[in-house]
C-alpha cells in the first residue's frame, strides 16, 4: 500500500496550468518574432507537446497525491517548453534551450517507465534511465567545443570532435529509448491477466512514442537521403497523444469513483458474491479484479466460486483488505496500476465492507425472523394440543360427572313423594343441565368438534347460527384445505364475532370466505360504530398475531361511525 501524501490544492493546480499556458503563449510570440518557416506548425507543435503534459500532470498530481508521476509530467511539459526558447534572440534564453535539447527524451523515458507510481521499480529501468541521462549530459560537453552562438562556447575549432560527441549522444539516446520501449512491451506481454483497459492503452501509446523517437534519432545518424520531417511530425504527434490518453484514464478513474455510488444504490437487495464482484470490477474499472472471502471454519480465503485461495500464490497483483477485522473479512485482488489510486481503492473497499456487513445483517435478520416464525408456530401447536387436552378432560371428566349427577337426581326425584322436595330437586336438575350446556359450549370453544367432525363450512355456519345478531355467510368452494388453515380460520371468525358482539354495537354482520391464488381469504364485517385499531393489547391485535404467525396478512378498515371490516389472507401452502 502506498503512503498517503498531501494532495495538491485546487488553486495550486490551476496555477501550474496557468503558468504553463502563459509560457506557451510566450513561445508562440517568440516563434512569430523570429520569422521562422511555417510558424503556425511550430506553434502547434509547441502547444501539442507541452500543454497535455502540464495539464495531465497537474491533474494527476492533484488526484493522485501518492504518485510522483504527476510531478514528473509537469516537469516534462516545462522542459519541452524550455527547448522552444531556442527561437529567442536573447543569448541566455538560447543557451538554456540548447542545454535542455536532449532533456525531453530523457523525461519522456522517465515518465513512461515509471508509470503509474512515478518511481523506478527495477534494475533494468534504472540502467536504461541512467544511459539516457548520460546521453543528455553530453550536451554540456559538445556545446563548448563546436557549437557557436551559446554563452557556453569557448572554442569552435573542433567541430569534428563536437559532431562525434553529438553522434554518440544520438546513438546512446536511441538505444536507451528502444530499450525502454522493449521494457514496456515486455511488461505488457508478461502480464498474466488482462490489464486495466486504460492502462493497456497508456502503455501502448508510451511504447509507440519511444519507438518513433528512437527511430528519428537513428535516421538522423544514418547516411540515408530521407526526409525526416514526416517522421518528426508523427513522433511529435505520438508524444502529445500519450498524456492525453493518460488524462482520459484519470477521467475514467473519476467515473470509477462515481460508480461506487451506483454500487451502493444498486444494493437495495442483497448482492450475491458474484454480483458484488461485478460491482467492484465496474467501480475499479478493472475487469480482472476479484473479491475473496475469509472462511473462519477453514481458516483460509475462498473466491466467489468457493475455491480456496492461497495468498502466497498470488503474483503480479495487489491486495487491498476489506474491513478492519483481523484477518480481513474479505480482500480485493486487483491490478497493481491501482496501487496509487488510494482514494478509489479505499472507497471501494469501504463500500464492499458495508455491503458485506449489510448482507450479514440481512441474513441474521432473516434467520431471526424464521426462528420467530417457528417459535410462534410451536406456540400455536402447543396451544392447540392444550385445547385438545382440556376439551378431552372436560368431556371425560366434568361433563360425565354432571351428566351422571343429573341422572341420579332424576332417579331420586321419581322416588320422592314430598312435592316441595321434588320441586327443589327439579330446580337442581335444571341448574345441572344449564351448567352442562355451558360446559359443552366452553368445550366447543376450546376445541371445535363441529370443525373436526364436519369441516370448516359447517363450523362457520354453526358460529353464525349461534351468534346473537344476524350474520350473512358467503362461502366459496373450499376443498382440500390443510387442517391448520381451517383451525386458524375458525378461531379467527369465532373471535371476530365475539369482538363484534362485545364492542361494535352492530345490528348485523357478514362473513365472506373464498380461495384466492393459494390463500384462504376471510372478510368479516359489521355495521357498528367502527374506530377499531390493532395497536396495544386489543382483541384485534390478537387476531393479527394469529394470522401473521402462519405467514398470513391481516388488514383492518374501521372508519369511525362506518363499521369495521377485517380481511385475513392465510396461505394454504404446505
Amino acid at each position: 500500500m502506498a503512503v498517503t501524501r498531501k494532495r495538491l490544492g485546487v488553486w495550486q493546480t490551476y496555477g501550474i496550468i496557468a503558468v504553463g499556458l502563459a509560457g506557451v503563449v510566450w513561445v508562440v510570440v517568440l516563434i512569430n518574432q523570429a520569422e521562422a518557416d511555417q510558424p503556425g506548425l511550430l506553434a502547434a507543435l509547441a502547444c501539442w507537446t507541452t500543454i497535455p503534459y502540464i495539464v495531465a500532470g497537474a491533474v494527476a498530481w492533484h488526484q493522485r497525491p501518492d504518485s510522483r508521476l504527476g510531478l514528473l509530467m509537469v516537469i516534462t511539459g516545462y522542459v519541452v517548453l524550455f527547448t522552444f526558447l531556442s527561437w529567442s534572440s536573447n543569448a541566455l534564453l538560447f543557451t538554456v534551450a540548447e542545454i535542455f535539447d536532449f532533456a525531453p527524451p530523457l523525461m519522456f523515458l522517465i515518465v513512461f517507465l515509471t508509470y503509474p507510481s512515478g518511481r523506478v521499480q527495477t534494475k533494468p529501468e534504472q540502467l536504461v534511465i541512467g544511459v539516457a541521462g548520460v546521453a543528455a549530459a553530453l550536451t554540456i560537453i559538445y556545446l563548448p567545443l563546436g557549437f557557436d552562438g551559446t554563452l557556453l562556447t569557448v572554442n569552435t575549432q573542433w567541430p569534428d570532435l563536437a559532431q562525434g560527441i553529438e553522434y554518440a549522444q544520438l546513438l546512446l539516446m536511441a538505444v536507451a529509448l528502444m530499450a525502454g520501449a522493449g521494457l514496456l512491451i515486455g511488461r505488457r506481454i508478461a502480464s498474466p491477466r488482462p490489464l486495466r483497459r486504460w492502462f493497456g492503452y497508456i502503455v501502448d501509446s508510451f511504447s509507440l512514442a519511444l519507438i518513433m523517437l528512437a527511430g528519428l534519432y537513428l535516421v538522423i545518424l544514418s547516411s540515408w537521403d530521407v526526409n525526416v520531417e514526416p517522421l518528426r511530425l508523427v513522433m511529435f504527434g505520438l508524444v502529445g497523444v500519450a498524456p492525453l490518453v493518460f488524462l482520459i484514464g484519470l477521467i475514467d478513474e473519476r467515473l470509477g469513483r462515481a460508480s461506487i455510488a451506483d454500487l451502493m444504490v444498486g444494493s437495495t437487495v442483497t448482492l450475491g458474491p458474484a454480483e458484488l464482484q461485478d460491482g467492484v470490477r465496474r467501480a475499479l474499472r478493472d475487469a480482472s479484479a476479484r473479491v475473496i472471502y475469509w472462511i473462519p471454519d477453514f481458516a483460509s480465503y475462498a473466491d466467489v466460486e468457493g475455491k480456496s485461495v492461497d495468498l502466497d500464490d498470488l503474483k503480479g497483483v495487489s491486495l487491498t483488505p476489506v474491513g478492519e477485522s483481523e484477518p480481513p473479512m474479505a480482500i480485493l485482488i486487483h491490478d497493481r496500476a491501482l496501487d496509487y489510486e488510494a482514494t478509489l481503492l479505499n472507497s471501494v473497499a469501504a463500500a464492499t465492507a458495508m455491503l458485506i456487513h449489510k448482507a450479514q445483517l440481512e441474513v441474521e435478520l432473516r434467520a431471526r425472523v424464521d426462528e420467530l416464525r417457528g417459535s410462534r408456530m410451536r406456540i400455536l401447536d402447543a396451544e392447540q394440543r392444550e385445547r385438545r387436552r382440556l376439551e378431552r378432560d372436560l368431556h371425560d371428566g366434568a361433563q360425565q360427572r354432571l351428566l351422571a349427577l343429573s341422572l341420579s337426581l332424576g332417579e331420586i326425584e321419581t322416588h320422592i313423594d314430598d312435592e316441595g322436595l321434588r320441586d327443589r330437586i327439579g330446580e337442581a336438575r335444571s341448574e345441572v343441565s344449564a351448567s352442562l350446556e355451558e360446559l359443552r359450549n366452553l368445550a366447543h370453544g376450546i376445541h371445535p368438534a363441529a370443525l373436526i367432525d364436519h369441516g370448516l363450512v359447517v363450523a362457520l355456519e354453526s358460529l353464525a347460527t349461534r351468534a346473537p345478531l344476524p350474520v350473512d355467510v358467503t362461502i366459496g368452494p373450499l376443498e382440500g384445505l390443510p387442517p391448520g388453515v381451517e383451525l386458524t380460520a375458525f378461531y379467527l371468525v369465532s373471535e371476530a364475532l365475539a369482538n363484534i358482539v362485545k364492542h361494535a354495537d352492530a345490528s348485523q354482520a357478514s362473513i365472506d370466505v373464498n380461495l384466492d391464488e393459494g390463500a384462504l381469504v376471510l372478510e368479516i364485517g359489521d355495521d357498528g360504530v367502527g374506530g377499531a385499531d390493532t395497536r396495544g393489547g386489543s382483541g384485534l391485535r390478537g387476531l393479527a398475531d394469529r394470522v401473521e404467525a402462519v405467514g398470513g396478512r391481516f388488514i383492518v378498515w374501521s372508519p369511525s361511525g362506518g363499521g369495521t371490516r377485517l380481511r385475513a389472507e392465510i396461505p394454504c401452502g404446505s
